[in-house]
């Protein structure tokens, strides 16, 4: 049997992309994406958010795309690690998001703060719960969910 590297994030654009080209015209953009998982802790009952980095290349038309610090994406890709030495000879390991995919969800707005507002969390989370409350036929209350 064989495996499967697949992986699906929605994030917001931590920093503004890096565009290189390379000497024979094929164009690569890396940037880091930032996703945040929010629960409510059950000691406190306060929701809590866990942020984690990736970074995330594309190459050729995705490196064409009009992305900027801030915009909420989604991609679709694989996970690569690999090494590299830095500048001053150190060997160096990163892993990184090989995009196939990268569709805009939402641009960046100035004025807006580069996270989702608290009310953005409740309205994706509801309607990520209503959508697999539909799939499942399930009538158990979000409050049950384990997190």
């Amino acid at each position: 049997m064989t495996g499967l590297n697949k992986v699906m994030l929605i994030g917001r654009v931590g920093r503004e992309p890096d565009v290189y080209q390379f000497d024979d015209g094929t164009k690569k953009i890396s940037f880091s994406l930032a996703t945040t998982e929010s629960y409510r802790d059950k000691s406190s009952n306060d929701w809590k958010e866990i942020t984690e980095w990736h970074n995330v290349v594309g190459y050729r038309y995705l490196a064409e795309r009009n992305i900027a610090k801030g915009d909420l994406l989604y991609i679709e890709g694989k996970i690569k690690s690999r090494k590299y030495n830095d500048r001053d000879g150190n060997e160096r390991f990163i892993t990184e998001i090989i995009a196939d995919k990268i569709n805009m969800v939402l641009r960046y707005q100035p004025g807006q703060s580069n996270g989702p507002a608290p009310s953005d969390h409740t309205t994706e989370s509801t309607a990520v719960q209503s959508e697999s409350h539909e799939d499942n036929d399930s009538t158990q209350d979000a409050d049950d969910l384990p997190f």
